[in-house]
């Protein structure tokens, strides 16, 4: 399954919501959701740059193993080489000592026999220093070869090395990865089954002033204030009341499911008067009743549960019209999993 960006951005935003905060600690946990997706992005960037890697990595490795064929092959011949001039020094100075002791033999006859002997013998003897300064030159450049040669099976063992290295890293970003999908899957479907479990638990209100809706990996149950509230009041309406307590059970017993109750007005400015000064009240105030409701002699944990108002800035429907208004009058009960796991496989 493909990690939806999208779905991870907003289930990171409604982890924030675990508890009652203020609007600036909201904003920080906001900003923090968009970090984390920007980790997310980063370590994906990054995985993909290490498979270059790889890659490249790989090439060089074979390249290093050729050049290291190659010499090896050449430091043979060139062995070979040394071993056959030694054989040719060790015959001429066979001829050498031959010539000397011919030399002796003669020194009693003619001075052109004694003069010919001579000039060979020099002709040998530069033979064989020819042949000497050609020995010392292959066994110069066999030594290069091996210096050259161990030089290489260094830097083809050290770039084995960081291969093998970026390999591991590799494996462990890609569990990473693998990780990450796994929980996300794993709180897609736990949200689809608790969406079903909420649909079944409020049957007998849907179509009539309350829905049940799944997005971005959250539940949204959207409560018209028709069957909530009378107009301008946060008082809570019999019916509203009763479709609250049946969604109670359900709620009880999902423990790693966060509750954030969102109270929205239309775009009318308020014009009552007592304790309410605007819609950003009256927005607070319902989402506030109705988690009183939610808490009032229920095993629902405070800590899993959030009220915030929104007043009339996230509209559902931005026409100008009395329909458009009704629409945005609503109160939503949203439930998203506990985000704690996925926030420290972020970190």
């Amino acid at each position: 399954m493909t990690i939806n960006p999208n779905r991870i951005i907003a289930m990171l935003v409604l982890a924030t919501l675990s508890a009652c905060v203020p609007a600036k600690e909201f904003q920080a946990l906001q900003d923090t959701n968009a970090q984390c997706q920007e980790e997310r992005e980063r370590l994906r960037t990054e995985n993909q740059a290490l498979g270059v890697r790889n890659t490249e990595l790989s090439n060089q490795n074979q390249l290093l193993q050729r050049d290291v064929g190659r010499l090896t092959a050449d430091s043979i011949a060139r062995a070979t080489d040394v071993a056959r001039a030694k054989m040719d020094l060790s015959n001429l100075r066979e001829r050498y000592n031959e010539l000397q002791r011919l030399q002796s033999d003669v020194l009693g006859g003619s001075k052109d026999e004694t003069r010919k002997l001579l000039r060979q013998i020099q002709s040998d003897q530069q033979e064989l220093q020819d042949k000497t300064d050609a020995l010392k030159e292959l066994e110069r450049a066999l030594y290069q070869r091996k210096v050259g040669l161990d030089a290489l099976d260094d830097s083809l063992k050290s770039s084995m090395a960081s291969l093998a290295a970026l390999r591991q890293q590799l494996e462990d970003k890609n569990a990473h990865l693998l990780e990450l999908q796994r929980k996300l899957n794993a709180q897609d479907s736990l949200m689809r089954a608790m969406k079903d479990k909420v649909a079944n638990a409020l049957f007998g209100f849907e179509g009539k002033g309350l829905s049940v809706t799944m997005k971005d990996g959250k539940v949204y149950v959207s409560l018209d204030e028709k069957l909530m509230f009378k107009s301008g009041r946060y008082e809570i309406d019999q019916k509203g009341a009763a479709a609250i307590k049946q969604l109670v059970p359900v709620l009880e017993q999902q423990s790693d499911i966060n509750i954030t109750v969102e109270g929205h007005t239309d775009d009318v400015p308020y014009r009552g008067s007592g304790d309410l000064l605007d819609n950003w009240d009256l927005s607070v105030k319902r989402a506030n009743t109705i988690v009183r409701l939610l808490l009032n002699g229920t095993q629902i944990n405070p800590v899993r549960v959030t009220a915030a108002g929104r007043s009339h800035y996230l509209p559902i429907d931005r026409a100008n019209t009395a329909e458009a208004r009704q629409k945005n009058r609503r109160t939503e009960i949203i439930l998203t999993p506990n985000m704690d796991d996925l926030m420290q496989l972020l970190k």
